[in-house]
């Protein structure tokens, strides 16, 4: 073992560490990324690194979509489109035994379609629906773990922030890695719904049917929606058809919501200057972590880490699905400690070059792209497993009468779903792949 290996090592033991006693992620990644390069190169090397590497980074024009998608969410969010999503569901579903619940599902993806953040979908959800799952006797279980799985539909369903950034590390095209997604996000809201209709047939009392609404309701809360579907239609649909790239796309949803809300007097001027506030927070978090995942890249290049991490695999014998299977079991630990944005900026180092290196029968570009879904499935599993399971946090502090194990009881059917998910599309990677082959 080389030295600058040792070193390496040596500082990913610390990060881990630092992790571990809960140091923001992005300030670990970024104090470990600069103390390696200093001993491994030289106060010199690290202050030229300095110098260039957050303009270099930031400049990035594919990142520039990361807070225009934010943005859309928070207007979202003030201009209550989530409540119309869950009514027009609700109307919908709701008479199914676990109808209620079927319709939180539904209204999950339908605004993960124009916010794009796991976290946002769960909570802006969690407000919607939990307080009418509570009216119809829904089970404590059911009712939070449907809803803390719910909100993981926000990380694949396009747009998605950690897909752009994903797609941004691995240098994949955005609009390929948005169409290679559409099918599975669809996958698992009906796999989700399979698993709601099972559990109230099992247990009918934890999912009693909702309430019947007349033709007039059902069709007013129909038309309601049709707000969203427009946004989804002109954003996502014009970026499939190349009509323009993810950031105008980005800013004409903007523009599109932001319209939606004014005119039904929704969002005013200072709903505008709150939506602008936490979006620059939430882009000032994220852009963070990416620089603190450059600088530690840095490190471990210079140390030589990601690649004697793929030699390794290379040189185990095990067959190339097998090394997959196990570097996405690796991802599903990685996230019971962290969230699903550090887990994908921390891990891509390391796991694309042992990725890259291996034949799977398809394309380097087909396997980037069908490694991303994959990867970003694994990551949303983080989500909702003990202990983090960040997803259950956020829904647990709107239920603080509901113990947390119970909404994680809830959440494992869901995660079990989500297994399925997994073995199907790696088992037929032309799931993924079928879609972004039709527009290409």
């Amino acid at each position: 073992m080389t030295s600058q290996l040792l070193v390496g090592l040596t500082g990913l033991t610390v990060l881990i560490g630092m992790i571990a006693i809960r140091i923001p992620i992005g300030y670990a990644m970024a104090a470990v990324g600069m103390g390696g390069v200093l001993i491994l190169s030289g106060p010199a090397i690290l202050l030229s690194q300095l110098k260039t590497l957050a303009y270099g980074t930031f400049s990035n024009y594919d990142l520039s979509v990361v807070p225009l998608f934010i943005l859309m969410g928070h207007i979202a969010t003030k201009a209550q489109l989530s409540q119309s999503l869950f009514r027009a569901a609700n109307a919908w579903f709701g008479r199914l035994r676990g109808g209620v619940a079927m319709a939180a599902i539904a209204a999950c993806a339908g605004f993960g379609a124009v916010c794009g953040s796991s976290l946002a979908t769960a909570s802006t959800m969690g407000k919607v629906a939990l307080p009418e799952l509570r009216r119809y006797k829904y089970s404590p279980a059911l009712a939070t773990g449907t809803l803390a799985a719910g909100g993981v539909l926000g990380i694949l369903i396009p747009p998605s922030v950690v897909l752009v950034v994903y797609a941004v590390i691995v240098e994949a095209n955005i609009v390929t890695m948005f169409s290679a997604a559409l099918v599975p996000g669809l996958i698992a809201v009906v796999f989700f719904m399979i698993v709601i209709a099972i559990y109230t047939w099992l247990v009918p009392e934890a999912g009693p049917r909702g309430g019947q609404v007349s033709r007039e309701e059902l069709t007013r809360a129909t038309i309601g929606v049709l707000p969203v579907v427009v946004v989804f239609g002109l954003v996502i649909g014009g970026i499939y058809a190349g009509l323009f790239t993810p950031t105008p796309a980005a800013s004409i949803g903007v523009f599109l919501v932001l319209a939606y809300g004014v005119a039904r007097r929704l969002v005013g001027w200072r709903d505008l200057l709150d939506s602008i506030l936490e979006t620059a927070k939430t882009a000032g978090m994220i852009y963070l972590i990416v620089l603190g995942a450059e600088l530690l890249k840095i490190f471990m290049s210079r140390g030589g880490v990601p690649q004697a991490a793929a030699d390794m695999m290379l040189n185990s014998g095990l067959e190339p699905m097998m090394i997959l299977i196990l570097l996405l079991v690796a991802l599903i630990v990685l996230g019971c400690l962290m969230d699903s944005l550090s887990m994908i900026l921390l891990a891509m180092p390391f796991f694309w070059p042992v990725i890259a290196q291996l034949d799977f029968g398809m394309t380097p570009d087909d396997t980037k792209v069908w490694f991303g879904i994959l990867a970003l499935i694994v990551v949303e599993l983080g989500l909702i497993t003990p202990p983090v399971g960040m997803n259950v946090f956020v829904i647990n502090s709107m239920a603080r009468d509901i113990p947390m194990w119970e909404t994680f009881k809830g959440a494992l059917p869901f995660f079990a779903a989500e297994i399925v998910r997994v073995a199907l599309l790696l088992a037929f990677p032309a799931i993924v792949l079928f879609f972004p082959r039709l527009l290409g």
